[in-house]
């Protein structure tokens, strides 16, 4: 795999995260207070670095078609799950992700909510939603840099796409100060499902000794062909009762595919 089809995959998948991530975070600072907001966000962070000091030799020190069948068995995982549910949005059989949604529905939770303190934290509410917000979404984050830099044997170069993506996307969230409603977070998951399947048959098939012709090339047939068929699902399920909820909803989820 070369270093720029892996930054990219890398850089893109933690994109996706990192947006859901930034939405909580701008929700309980907007709706609360940005002090205990930013301290529960610093925890996270912490937590999140033991984790990786911890898991980051371990996956490094397995034998490497061991670590490509892990590797592939854990990314298909992730990125069928994420197939699946693009595919149900985008047919219209599930609602499309909705940022600003989920930014008004955090916000409405968090002014119901009592403020109550504790020690050196104000807002136990702002700090355990912000923390467990960038904590769930940070993990996969983790989780996609060591399974790509570790197969590959460039987790720095992971790292870095990583932290690109995560500091991009928290400052045009800072900036802004609103959901980030603008990016194609729908069409990302789709592009990065494809991404993750694409990588998971590859790398499990070659821990198990396929020795797949063209070496890594045969990842320019692969993902085409797996977005195909992607695709041939979602026109099958449009067709289906429920597949349309509205004319509307089925456009939108044209575009979102495109």
């Amino acid at each position: 795999m070369g270093s720029g089809a892996l930054f990219i995959a890398v850089f893109l998948a933690c994109a996706v995260e990192a947006v859901e991530a930034t939405t909580i975070v701008l929700a309980a600072g907007t709706a609360r207070e940005w002090r205990s907001t930013m301290t529960g966000v610093g925890a996270a962070l912490v937590a999140l670095a033991v984790i990786t000091a911890a898991l980051g030799p371990a996956v490094s020190s397995l034998p490497l078609p061991a670590l490509r069948l892990f590797v592939g068995a854990l990314l298909l995982i992730f990125g069928l799950q994420w197939i699946r549910k693009a595919i149900l949005r985008a047919s219209g059989h599930k609602a499309l992700h909705d940022e600003d949604a989920i930014y008004a529905k955090q916000v409405s939770a968090a002014q119901q909510a009592p403020r109550q303190g504790t020690g050196l934290v104000t807002d136990m509410y702002a700090f355990t939603l912000s923390f467990k917000g960038v904590l769930l979404e940070g993990l996969e984050v983790v989780f996609i840099v060591l399974t790509f830099g570790g197969n590959a044997h460039q987790v720095p170069l992971a790292a870095l796409a990583a932290a690109a993506a995560v500091v991009l996307i928290a400052l045009v969230g800072v900036a802004v100060r609103a959901p980030l409603a603008r990016v194609p977070e729908n069409t990302l998951k789709f592009v990065v499902g494809i991404m993750l399947t694409a990588f998971g048959t590859f790398w499990g098939a070659e821990g198990a000794g396929v020795h797949w012709p063209g070496s890594d090339a045969a990842l320019l047939v692969l993902a085409p062909a797996i977005l195909v068929f992607a695709l041939l699902l979602v026109g099958v399920l449009r067709r289906l009762p429920g597949g349309a909820r509205s004319e509307q909803a089925a456009a939108a989820a044209a575009v979102e595919v495109s």
